[in-house]
């Protein structure tokens, strides 16, 4: 199966490097179109609305620290145009799934730590992801280096 179009969710931590190799990797075999997305969970999603003061500024300082990530990784990958890179609000996998089927496309890529112990537990984006997902989902792996 030729991929058509991937989406890159990245949480654009120095580990996405190599889940933006990978798809990039996958979009020169297959010639399909790449996307990137980001996406910041609001604050009060974070604390459940129980800090007693406005998360607005640390809110728009996420913001700008995504969007001049943003312009550093598209910088560094030609592949990415800005047309194709969106930072969104809200909960990641809703978000992530509503740009995939709003774009069309048919392979998500995000990078997995392979948590064990406790983190399964509580669970990851990358599993997440994979609860109705509206197209194929590969899980890049992420080692650490130690």
């Amino acid at each position: 199966m030729a991929y058509q179009h991937i989406l890159v969710a990245t949480d654009m931590s120095e580990d996405c490097h190599c889940v933006l190799r990978k798809a990039i990797e996958l979009q020169s075999s297959f010639n399909s179109k790449i996307s990137l997305i980001h996406v910041i969970e609001p604050l009060s999603m974070a604390f459940g609305g129980d800090v007693p003061m406005d998360l607005s500024l640390l809110q728009e300082q996420q913001n700008e620290q995504a969007q001049t990530r943003l312009g550093e990784l598209q910088s560094q990958y030609s592949q990415l145009d800005t047309e194709h890179c969106f930072v969104r609000h809200g909960q990641a996998r809703q978000e992530i799934h509503q740009l995939a089927e709003e774009e069309n496309c048919d392979l998500i890529v995000v990078g997995s730590h392979g948590r064990h112990g406790l983190a399964l537990l509580f669970g990851s984006t990358t599993s997440d992801l994979l609860s109705r997902a509206p197209c194929d989902i590969l899980a890049v792996s992420i080692r650490q280096e130690s």
